[in-house]
């Protein structure tokens, strides 16, 4: 078992800022329903939200490379506490609109792509490296468990009542990641300062070079692709969606426990090879199916596979990288 202590206190905080980005995220596209009735403009806010790890991704690996890594998880933390108070704000004041939606939606953005980034580099530095799996499969687990399973119901129920407190949750809980993230051990080995330009471009040439950590960056890329599952083919309403979400999250809780004891016995290699199967079936069975129960089965599979998959992925990357 992993000791309480310093991982306790990043798992946490990587928990509680999970469960605040999924209750954020719920209700966002609520405010922005009673702000237009264009389905184009409501879009636009998952447009703003993805677009930072789209542009952003590799230079906010540099900055993770170049600055100490737990003031990171703390500046991150307090500027999107300070970004969704003023948006609760608004909202509580009914001054909110669009674009200050939209570029509230971007900033956390920015800064939950760089805290992740900071976080998952943190791992090493409080775990044994023969823990890294198990490690990073409960952080999956808790990501999983708090953005999908809790904080689905959480931010519609939140919504429902008082329009603006989705967001002040969010910021309340930012201001404890932070405290958390500043109890946590300085980070070690910060790159030298170098053009990040420099940087980032050092970062794509070493990717290329690393087979391993190429074909994973692509079978993660195409994978997203493949998320999207259709409602009409199942015919369930939002209350139906929700609980289908909610045995994705289930099976990926029971894959941040297992992650740790699956690949000490069939090793990452085998494991790797054993899970794109299985999401090849899952894909496959999903495509076929009408049924709502198999569909969930299916999902929790799914679920339980993509936790798997990121400990063994982030445990080799924390390796290779360290």
């Amino acid at each position: 078992m992993i000791a309480l202590g310093a991982f306790g206190r990043l798992w946490t905080a990587a928990s509680v800022s999970a469960l605040g980005d999924g209750v954020t995220l719920v209700a966002g596209p609520l405010l922005a329903a009673t702000l237009t009735r264009d389905p184009v403009r409501v879009a636009g806010l998952t447009v703003a939200q993805t677009l930072p790890g789209l542009l952003f991704a590799l230079p906010a690996g540099a900055l993770v490379d170049r600055w100490d890594r737990r003031r990171l998880t703390v500046g991150t933390s307090l500027l999107r506490m300070a970004a969704l108070g003023l948006l609760s704000a608004a909202v509580l004041a009914g001054d909110a609109g669009l674009p200050l939606l939209y570029a509230v939606f971007f900033l956390v953005g920015c800064a939950g792509l760089v805290f992740d980034n900071a976080a998952a580099t943190l791992v090493p530095a409080v775990v044994a490296p023969a823990r890294l799996e198990q490690a990073n499969g409960r952080l999956q687990a808790g990501r999983m468990l708090g953005e999908q399973l809790a904080a689905k119901p959480l931010g519609a129920w939140l919504f429902a009542v008082a329009a603006w407190s989705p967001f002040l949750l969010d910021a309340v809980g930012l201001l404890l990641v932070a405290a958390l993230a500043a109890t946590l051990p300085a980070s070690l080995n910060v790159a030298p300062r170098v053009p990040l330009r420099t940087a980032v471009g050092e970062g794509v040439r070493w990717l290329l070079r690393q087979r391993l950590l190429r074909t994973l960056a692509w079978t993660v890329a195409v994978s997203a692709v493949l998320v999207l599952i259709a409602h009409e083919r199942l015919g369930v309403g939002a209350v139906g969606y929700g609980l289908l979400l909610a045995t994705l999250a289930v099976g990926g809780g029971a894959g941040g426990l297992l992650a740790g004891r699956i690949v000490r016995l069939a090793g990452p290699g085998t494991t790797l090879r054993a899970g794109l199967v299985v999401e090849t079936l899952v894909h496959g069975g999903a495509a076929m199916t009408r049924n709502a129960v198999v569909a969930g089965l299916l999902l929790a599979l799914m679920g339980l596979h993509l936790v798997v998959f990121s400990a063994i992925v982030a445990s080799v990357r924390q390796s290779l990288v360290s």
